[in-house]
């Protein structure tokens, strides 16, 4: 089917209709993806995005007349295996997503693909695990443990056993244990009392932690904090939480990312009753509320209720500042920082919020700012899975290459992982960043705190 002109209309995203029979049916699932992979062979314009479209190109250019209806369906799993939902297909590239008379929603037609391999029993138990980050973060802040914990991670026979058990590459990059989890070391609220509200912010702030910042880099969350201290804004974290069910999801277990809602939401939609914004560090995170959950509960008010509650820290401080009510009293320089926007914070569609801060920052102080957006191929738990782990470095060379431009002082990413990531494939290139840090801590030390 030859590509036709693209819509030029916003993108409409459909819910998702994960609960009923139909959305399980193997065969229509995959009529489906032929049709879909038809438009997309015809189109090629996200070749460069992520592999599961040069998977799908290659298979159809193999075939004997270059074309879908050779490619056998089977390989199809091949495609879907390659996606990791980072959503930049549908918000950046394609021409055909609805209102567009073809409505291709190829995210969601892979994870409908997903969710069926999940069902039918196909996912081994070592991804169902690396996906369960309540359970692998009960280590983080018990003493000694962590120590240990961390150090046998780090010894050969042990990354070997993980590649053996859990298919996690003995090359990639893992988080540690913090030696204090987020919610154990911070106190509960905050210091400030008097609520000011703006036109485009509520006056208070509601923390949701994330599994990364609780169990891996709590500094992260403190900085959060000491920023909220700063300006005086009253802050609170989250009663209680579990995962936002982002890993589930990647793996097609909607039963799972159900659970982890019925968990969240009740507790959070209090707090978006009650004029709090809610913020989260974890760009994945934040787009699972914002996004992902309101289409697989479009019916939900709760649901609905924490989306327009949510923000993205940098969005909120940068409508702050709009608002007139964020302070501006930087008092040290950054010198050259190289700052990556990961996808999921791309699709969020809020606009390049931390490069704002960091221009604002850049007024007053010095700030040498190298953008770049581009997917660093980290993907959740994507690039530390041995198959894909070589794939995700391959991907991310191009950020590799543009984050090592001018040899900044600091490395940044809003993704505390493709962070990681992208310092480890700087380091692979012969170009190792002197330094990595979270947006959050750069604006924090910015402020002279």
């Amino acid at each position: 089917m030859p590509p036709r002109e693209g819509n030029l209309e916003a993108p409409t995203r459909h819910p998702v209709p994960w609960r009923e029979a139909s959305f399980y049916d193997e065969a229509d699932c995959q009529r489906e993806m032929a049709r879909v992979f038809d438009i997309c062979h015809g189109c090629r314009r996200c070749v460069s995005l992520c592999q599961s479209f040069p998977t799908l190109f290659d298979l159809v250019d193999a075939t004997e007349d270059g074309e879908l209806h050779g490619v056998d369906a089977k390989d199809y799993a091949k495609v879907v295996d390659q996606c990791y939902l980072c959503d930049l297909c549908y918000m950046t590239k394609c021409p055909y997503v609805p209102p567009h008379e073809w409505g291709l929603d190829f995210p969601h037609l892979m994870l409908r693909a997903k969710a069926i391999k999940f069902r039918k029993g196909e996912v081994g138990r070592g991804e169902r695990l690396l996906a369960s980050t309540d359970t692998h973060g009960q280590f983080a802040g018990i003493p000694v443990v962590v120590q240990v914990v961390n150090a046998v991670n780090r010894t050969q026979p042990m990354r070997r056993l993980l590649d053996k058990t859990l298919g996690v590459h003995p090359q990639a990059w893992l988080p540690e244990l913090a030696s204090h989890r987020l919610r154990w070391s911070a106190p509960k609220q905050g210091v400030a009392q008097v609520v000011t509200n703006g036109q485009r912010t509520p006056g208070k702030v509601a923390v949701f932690a994330t599994c990364y910042v609780n169990y891996n880099e709590p500094g992260i969350g403190h900085d959060l904090l000491k920023v909220l201290d700063h300006n005086a804004i009253p802050w609170t974290l989250v009663e209680k939480e579990r995962c936002c069910g982002m890993p589930k999801l990647e793996l097609g277990d909607l039963e799972a990312v159900a659970e982890h809602k019925a968990a969240n939401i009740p507790v959070l939609a209090r707090y978006a009753r009650e004029g709090w914004a809610i913020v989260s560090a974890i760009p994945s995170c934040t787009l699972m509320f914002k996004q992902e959950l309101p289409l697989l509960f479009p019916e939900d008010e709760d649901v609905q209720a924490v989306k327009a509650a949510m923000f993205d820290p940098f969005e909120y401080l940068v409508a702050r500042h709009k608002d007139g009510l964020l302070k501006t009293d930087f008092s040290r320089p950054l010198g050259k920082v190289s700052y990556h926007i990961p996808c999921h914070g791309r699709v969020q569609n809020i606009g390049r919020k931390t490069e704002e801060m960091f221009k604002l920052i850049g007024q007053t102080v010095q700030v040498q700012l190298n953008t770049v957006e581009r997917c660093s191929g980290h993907a959740g738990t994507y690039g530390v899975k041995t198959p894909y782990h070589p794939v995700a470095m391959k991907i991310g060379k191009p950020v590799f290459k543009a984050m090592a431009k001018d040899e900044p002082d600091v490395i940044a990413s809003d993704c505390a992982l493709a962070g990681h990531h992208i310092a480890q494939g700087m380091s692979q290139a012969g170009t190792p960043p002197k330094a990595l840090q979270h947006p959050l801590t750069l604006l924090r030390i910015a402020y002279g705190l």
